[in-house]
C-alpha cells in the first residue's frame, strides 16, 4: 500500500504520535510509506505563524486559547465553524491539497485536525480515494477533530469512543487503540544501568518532573518543594530554564534540556508530576507510572485532566502544596502507588500502533 501519514507541528504530541505510526509501518515491512508535515505544504506565511501563535496563545495567554477552545466545540456554532475551516484551510493549504490528490495515496494516516478536514473534504468531493485514519491524540474530543469523509477515528479509551459517537461518528467508525506511541516505551529497559548512567541512587524515591515541549509551569518552586526527593527535571525547549535551574540544582536534582529518552526517565522514575498533555499521558501510562498534574492549558489538557480523574487514575490538577502532599503520601505508604499502577494498567494500550495498523 501506499500510505502517507501526516500531523501538523504545533506542540510535540502530534509530530510523535505521527513518528510512532510511522515506524511502526517501517517496521513492519512491505508498504510505500512517508512522513510529512501539513505545514511543509502551506504558504510560507501560515507555516510560520501557525505554530508560533499557538505556541504563543498557550504560553502567555492560555486564557485566550481557553476561550477560542470553547467557543468552537459549541454545537449551534457548527456550521460557521465548518464554513471559516473551510475557506481558511482552502486559502492557506492550497498545496496540501494538491499534495494528496496528485499522489492518490491508497490511505492516510492523520494525527492532527487540519489535515484531517483537508483530507476529509477532498475524501467527499471525490477528489481522493485514500481511506482515512485520524488519530486522535487526547482523551476528550473537540469537535474540530470530527469531518464527514473520515473513515476510521481512534481514541485512547472508551471515554474517547463515547464521546465520538455522541459527535455524531457511527459506531463502527470508532475504534479504541490508545495514542500510538514510540514502541520503546513497550520494551524492557536496563534499569541499574540507566541510574547508572543518570547518577541516581537505589532507595529514595524519584520524581521526573516534566514541563512539556514549551518548558511551562513553576518549576523552581516545585524543585523547592520536592528537594528531598531524587529529582529529574526536563526542561524542554525551554533553554532559558534550564539554565536558570541547572547552576541552582541541588546534588539529588539532574536538570535536563530536550531529551531523547524520556522512556528511560520514565523507566528509573517513581512519579511523574507533568503536563497533561495527551502524548505524555499515553507514553506514562504505557510504563504504569503514576502522575501527578499541574499547569494544565484550559482546553485540551484541561479535558484530559477531567477524563482521567474519571478513571480514578490521577487526583485532577494539583496545587503546589497538593503535589508535596501526595507525593510524600506516596512515599509513606508504597501501597498506595501500586494500587494506583494496578488502575493505570486498565488504560494502558502499549500496542496501539500494531492496533492503528491492523485498521488498513
Amino acid at each position: 500500500m501506499k500510505i502517507l501519514v501526516i500531523h501538523a507541528t504545533a506542540g510535540a504530541g502530534h509530530k510523535k504520535a505521527a513518528e510512532a505510526i510511522f515506524h511502526g509501518i517501517q517496521a513492519q515491512g512491505g508498504h510505500d510509506v512517508r512522513l510529512a508535515d501539513a505545514l511543509d505544504y502551506t504558504n510560507p506565511l501560515f507555516k510560520k505563524t501557525y505554530p508560533w501563535f499557538y505556541g504563543f496563545l498557550v504560553t502567555r495567554l492560555p486564557w485566550m486559547w481557553g476561550f477560542l477552545f470553547g467557543a468552537l466545540d459549541i454545537a449551534w456554532m457548527q456550521p460557521l465553524v465548518r464554513a471559516v475551516r473551510r475557506l481558511y484551510n482552502g486559502f492557506n493549504a492550497g498545496p496540501l491539497q494538491h499534495f494528496l490528490i496528485k499522489e492518490q495515496f491508497d490511505a492516510v494516516i492523520t494525527t492532527q485536525f487540519l489535515s484531517a478536514e483537508v483530507s476529509a473534504y477532498l475524501k467527499r468531493t471525490g477528489k481522493i480515494r485514500s481511506k482515512i485514519i485520524c488519530v486522535v491524540t487526547d482523551f476528550d474530543v473537540h469537535r474540530i477533530w470530527v469531518n464527514n469523509g473520515i473513515d476510521i477515528y481512534t481514541g485512547a479509551c472508551d471515554y474517547t469512543r463515547d464521546k465520538l459517537i455522541s459527535l455524531g461518528v457511527p459506531a463502527q467508525q470508532a475504534v479504541i487503540t490508545g495514542i500510538p506511541t514510540d514502541a520503546k516505551f513497550a520494551g524492557k529497559p536496563d534499569i541499574q544501568g540507566i541510574k547508572k548512567v543518570l547518577g541516581l541512587k537505589d532507595g529514595p524515591m524519584t520524581v521526573l518532573i516534566a514541563t512539556g515541549s514549551f518548558g511551562m509551569g513553576p518549576i523552581e518552586e516545585i524543585m523547592a518543594l520536592l528537594k528531598e526527593y531524587q529529582l529529574l527535571i526536563v526542561c524542554g525547549h525551554n533553554q532559558e530554564l534550564y539554565h536558570r535551574l541547572k547552576p541552582a540544582a541541588p546534588k539529588n536534582t539532574h536538570v535536563l534540556g530536550l531529551v531523547d529518552n524520556m522512556d528511560e526517565l520514565m523507566s528509573v522514575a517513581d512519579v511523574m508530576v507533568t503536563k497533561p498533555g495527551g502524548l505524555s499521558i499515553a507514553e506514562a501510562l504505557v510504563k504504569k507510572l503514576p502522575m501527578i498534574f499541574f499547569s494544565a492549558i484550559p482546553g485540551q489538557e484541561t479535558n484530559n485532566v477531567k477524563v482521567l480523574t474519571s478513571y480514578e487514575v490521577c487526583a485532577g490538577q494539583s496545587s503546589l502544596p497538593q503535589i508535596a502532599e501526595t507525593i510524600g503520601e506516596w512515599n509513606s505508604n508504597p501501597k498506595h502507588l501500586d494500587a494506583l499502577r494496578q488502575r493505570l494498567s486498565a488504560l494502558s494500550k502499549p500496542n496501539a500502533v500494531r492496533d492503528i495498523l491492523a485498521l488498513l
